[in-house]
């Protein structure tokens, strides 16, 4: 009942407003208020700092800083084969399977289009249309860099504008067309095994999304569309870092019909693990 209500006020919520006052509380540089912030995100979600480059709070200049921290080398080794597709996040399998035409499931009786999706974009429409797709959430509690899942050359980046829904499982099973919907960067990449699309869906509270070849994507107050693509040769190799979240979301994978099956469909993955085998013998066509 209580989750219940609590999609109905997010229909009714100024969730830019929020999300911007958060982005700016985020960010503050002073030290009691930043530690503070600090020890009590981490004994109220149970983070391990342990795990952190820095493990200790007071070497965190901001509480972003802190959210979007480096683990330490070697933590999240990746699963390196000649047809394996990596998680590119730590994160919680929510949904996964085939595109069905250009219907994607959302959650058990809820699903919503590819092309609202991918803001009608055609040729991207025409790559996934019938393919394959993952939805990873991202609990406070994670890590939230995002990494490549497979080696591959970046082709485009499109920044949506939208509404900042929670996409915690309540919202998810209970708000329409909701990652259709929502404020997302879709970037794309021509690989081994035809295009691949990883797509950063942002939520109630993302005060923005950063990429390390554009910087900071959505900065607060900036909610215009846009698509840039880019020239041959910017080259991403598996496990390397793509991206993050300033605050946590959901990351959704996209691929061409019949290039992968899903080795995973529920639960827990951390980056690096393999989500899924592709057919090493597939005859991709230059588009």
């Amino acid at each position: 009942m209580l989750e219940l209500v609590g999609a109905c006020l997010q229909h009714v919520m100024p969730h830019h407003l929020l999300s911007g006052l958060v982005y700016r509380v985020a960010r503050c540089s002073w030290r009691p208020w930043k530690n503070a912030l600090i020890r009590l995100f981490v004994g109220g979600y149970g983070v391990d700092l342990e795990q952190a480059q820095r493990p200790s709070v007071h070497d965190y200049q901001s509480f972003n800083d802190f959210f979007t921290r480096a683990l330490k080398p070697g933590l999240r080794p990746v699963t390196k084969t000649a047809d394996g597709l990596i998680s590119p996040v730590d994160g919680t399998v929510s949904a996964a399977g085939v595109i069905e035409d250009t219907r994607l499931l959302q959650a058990k009786g809820r699903d919503y289009s590819l092309a609202e999706l991918l803001h009608g974009d055609r040729d991207h429409l025409g790559y996934f249309r019938d393919g394959n797709f993952i939805t990873l959430y991202l609990s406070p509690r994670d890590y939230h860099r995002v990494h490549c899942p497979i080696d591959g050359e970046l082709q485009s980046m499109a920044y949506i504008p939208g509404r900042l829904f929670s996409v915690n499982a309540g919202s998810v099973q209970r708000i329409d067309r909701l990652f259709a919907r929502n404020e997302r960067v879709i970037t794309t990449f021509r690989t081994a095994i035809g295009m691949v699309s990883v797509i950063f869906v942002g939520a109630i509270f993302v005060g923005s999304v950063e990429t390390v070849w554009h910087g900071e994507v959505t900065p607060a107050g900036t909610r215009e569309y846009f698509c840039r693509r880019y020239e041959p040769g910017t080259v991403f190799r598996q496990g390397e870092e793509i991206g993050r979240f300033n605050m946590g979301s959901t990351v959704l994978l996209l691929t061409e019909p019949g290039r992968v099956d899903w080795s995973v469909t529920a639960g827990k993955v951390v980056m690096g693990e393999e989500l899924g085998v592709t057919d090493p013998h597939i005859s991709v066509t230059d588009r």
